[in-house]
């Protein structure tokens, strides 16, 4: 009776999403291409190379999803080179990254949707071995379908936040029959574990492996030189004190210029580095730094000041290159954590030695935000005012940026072996190499 339910709601709650589908198809164009992946129907090309071999799919949702599951099948490559695997994802801005580091032996394709007919045919296309699904991705299709044909079913870097898991708990005779179809559940942290294991999980197939995020943040050597670079070329002298807004969403963008409208005349080398979460919100970006008269550079439109210029604010409205630009950065916001609910990853910027603040609303990190404040690596802030007040403390002593900044280093580099714990435990579950034609 619940997968009927299920089936029948499904195609209901897809129709009244279509519209907003639909619009980020149109502005953000990528989503046109490939489309028919996403109805389990893949060229020729793509067939052929899926028959050459059995292999574990993997599946992302988006660019934060992309990293992790990467990590994840590079260090399981490490242990077995011969495995090979097929990634799929959600969004035109993940496919597009992993496209980028995708290994020779494996192949990446859009994820299919939840309807018994596409994903059966999906699965007699990938003959995966196992199926492995990242953070809080339960698709019922797919796990039931997967379980029916003896394939394992394991969640890596598996996270339930208070809103998720208030809505599993409501439902938990629709969500435990889902639950109970995983064969194991690495997650991030104990109160993950329980959330889990109430809604239906089985407690001896939960493991508290830590954050994957961890694991993916790495100190690349080659970030300060390009965040050095862009900077230049952006009118940012390396003598500058730089603020950066990492991942914000709308309304954090005008808090951040009033901060530096307000502490520029006490730090006139003070900058601010925008990223917002989503660069096609460019424009309305751009008219916030316009309406305080504040100059500009926009990295997509090739991210150069003129001659002698020196601009008030660098817009790096542009894809991936975040955690090269928290490389110069002298103090860090990181967004949806002040006017929206939810929080982003505060690792990437901690593993390059910044000082962090974020806003109240980091619900989706709940272990890490308490880790990290406990080990005095964090500023964690109430409100608006709070944030200019913590803000003007930091751009003014050094010694205080640079404490925050190595403890923030520090509980990186003790916390790092996630991604190397859920790999055993995949290993430990994947079924067995069968020929091609098996």
């Amino acid at each position: 009776m619940i997968w009927i339910v299920y089936n029948l709601l499904f195609p209901f709650v897809l129709l009244l999403a279509l519209p907003y589908y639909l619009m980020r198809m149109y502005r953000r164009g990528g989503y046109r291409k490939g489309f028919a992946q996403r109805l389990g129907l893949y060229e020729p090309v793509l067939r052929t190379r899926l028959d050459e071999r059995p292999r574990v799919w993997i599946h992302a949702v988006s660019v934060g999803e992309t990293f992790v599951a990467q990590k994840f099948m590079e260090i399981w490559r490490r242990q077995q080179p011969d495995v090979a695997f097929v990634m799929t994802v959600n969004t035109s801005t993940a496919h597009a990254m992993a496209a980028k580091s995708i290994h020779p032996d494996d192949v990446l394709v859009y994820f299919p949707v939840d309807f018994p007919l596409v994903i059966r045919r999906v699965l007699r296309t990938f003959r995966p071995r196992m199926l492995v699904l990242t953070e809080c991705e339960f698709w019922p299709n797919l796990m039931r379908l997967a379980k029916r044909q003896g394939i394992p079913v394991l969640l890596v870097n598996g996270r339930m936040s208070e809103r998720s898991f208030k809505g599993y708990r409501r439902f938990r005779w629709l969500f435990a029959p889902v639950m109970r179809l995983l064969d194991g559940a690495c997650v991030q942290g104990r109160q993950d574990a329980e959330r889990f294991i109430t809604v239906g999980a089985d407690a001896a197939r939960v493991t508290v492996t830590g954050s994957a995020k961890y694991d993916v943040a790495l100190n690349d050597p080659g970030r300060p030189e390009k965040a050095r670079e862009w900077f230049a070329a952006a009118g940012i002298a390396e003598s500058d004190l730089v603020l950066l807004g990492g991942s914000t969403w709308a309304g954090e963008e005008d808090i951040l210029l009033d901060i530096l409208m307000k502490f520029k005349p006490l730090h006139p080398s003070l900058r601010l580095v925008l990223v917002p979460r989503h660069a096609e919100r460019r424009d309305e970006v751009l008219a916030a730094i316009r309406q305080r008269g504040l100059t500009f550079v926009q990295r997509s439109q090739g991210g150069r000041a003129e001659a002698g210029q020196r601009p008030d604010v660098l817009l790096a409205d542009t894809t991936g290159e975040l955690k090269h630009l928290y490389s110069g950065a002298t103090v860090i916001f990181v967004g949806k954590s002040l006017t929206q609910h939810g929080g982003q990853n505060i690792i990437e910027p901690a593993v390059c030695g910044k000082p962090i603040v974020v806003g109240p609303h980091m619900e989706n990190f709940p272990d890490i935000i308490r880790d990290f404040t406990a080990a005095q690596a964090l500023v964690q802030v109430a409100d608006a005012a709070e944030l200019g007040r913590r803000i003007g403390e930091l751009l003014g002593d050094a010694t205080l940026r640079r404490g925050y900044g190595e403890r923030a280093a520090a509980w990186v580099e003790r916390n790092r072996g996630a991604l190397t714990l859920t790999v055993t435990r995949a290993m430990a579950l994947v079924a067995p190499l069968r020929s091609p034609r098996e």
